[in-house]
């Protein structure tokens, strides 16, 4: 075990900064001393701050270093590529962005002195890779509303992003008698279970194309259960009756470790009334969002923890209210707002449980009655 100031000396980093990315859920302690609060890491996570403060200093959003980071303690090198070229390519379409507008200038100021003289801007591209791998043979059965009501809680979080194919699709993780679905496209996170029998092998990871997990849940109309079966690299879902099916291959990626993704410091629980919440969120304040690294290119919703057990727009009596641009308190936390309504809608219950913890630290949507479905969505900078 090394401490904190022994970590940061070793790394690079900052006390200051450690702290911060242990609040931010990116890089935390392996032990927190409970009566002093002070943090203690694992050799492995020296390595880890060094990555971290590399790709800091490249300009890399944290909702990808925490995928980076996944990626490197589990060895998955295609992520950990995928997240880095995927990086450079903006940062070479903002350079080019740059290139042009600089050039726009000069030539407004060119023109200024001869308007004979004019100049033009460029262009850029990108490619991806997509490599192929193989699962074990496997047969289960699965409660068809179950695994109805998980696909509707994850689909939403699955990414369209074509220089990340390796989050295209819904991972399925089979363990034991538990079927759980997981999404994510960096900047939500979304997960959800369906009980699951027949399989008493070691775990077993599939990502289903997300046009594959469409077709099988549209199978998912009755209340019964349903066949899931797994040969090679390629999956089928049928009914009952065997009178249909949806089958296809699965992506040949590894999907990001999830459960580490998800293992968060302890922040506020708070029960919201989610009708009220939609409401506000729909004719309340915004702020707007244009920068992409922060997963945000639309309007930003600014949420505020106060001291009841309501939600409303105004209300200083609530526990969440939302915020206008006046309110700068540093506790205040900005999320996507169309991504939370997404959460919210993806939830399916009037009320759900909002755990917030440091402003920059993801926040997670839960079910009251059901801890194992829950989505996890990343802050966006208020102070930039």
């Amino acid at each position: 075990m090394r401490s904190i100031g022994e970590t940061a000396g070793d790394s690079g980093l900052s006390v200051s900064a450690l702290r911060f990315y242990d609040g931010a859920g990116v890089l935390v302690p392996v032990l927190v001393d409970p009566a002093s609060g002070y943090r203690w890491y694992g050799p492995e996570q020296v390595e880890e701050a060094r990555l971290l403060a590399r790709l800091r200093r490249t300009g890399m959003p944290l909702a990808d270093i925490r995928l980076v980071l996944a990626g490197w303690a589990g060895q998955d090198t295609d992520l950990v590529r995928g997240l880095l070229r995927a990086h450079l390519h903006r940062l070479e379409r903002g350079l080019s962005d740059a290139r042009s507008e600089l050039s726009a200038v000069r030539a407004l100021l060119e023109r200024r002195e001869n308007p004979m003289i004019t100049s033009i801007g460029a262009s850029n591209g990108a490619s991806a890779s997509t490599p192929r791998a193989t699962t074990p043979t496997a047969r289960l059965t699965v409660s068809g509303p179950e695994l109805a009501a998980a696909l509707d809680a994850v689909r939403f979080a699955v990414s369209a992003d074509p220089e990340l194919p390796v989050l295209g699709g819904i991972l399925f993780d089979i363990e034991g008698g538990a079927l759980r679905v997981v999404a994510t496209d960096r900047y939500r996170l979304a997960v959800a279970r369906a009980g699951a029998t027949g399989h008493t092998g070691p775990r077993l990871q599939l990502l289903v194309p997300a046009p594959l997990a469409d077709a099988m849940r549209a199978l998912l109309s009755e209340d019964a259960p349903v066949l899931l079966t797994v040969d090679g690299d390629r999956v089928a879902l049928e009914t009952e009756t065997a009178d249909r099916q949806a089958a296809g291959r699965c992506l040949g990626h590894e999907f990001p470790d999830y459960r580490r993704l998800v293992s968060l410091p302890a922040g506020r629980r708070v029960l919201v009334d989610v009708p009220a919440l939609r409401e506000a969120l729909e004719t309340g304040p915004v702020r707007p969002a244009e920068r992409e690294q922060d997963g945000a290119t639309g309007d930003v919703s600014v949420l505020k923890v106060t001291g009841a057990d309501e939600v409303s727009q105004a209300s200083q009596a609530s526990q969440v209210s939302l915020c206008g641009d006046e309110d700068d308190d540093p506790a205040n936390v900005g999320l996507n707002r169309a991504f939370l309504l997404d959460a919210l809608a993806a939830g399916n219950r009037d009320r759900l449980v909002l755990e917030l913890g440091a402003p920059k630290a993801p926040v997670v949507v839960r079910r009251p009655d059901d801890e194992e479905t829950f989505s996890l969505l990343m802050p966006v900078r208020l102070d930039a």
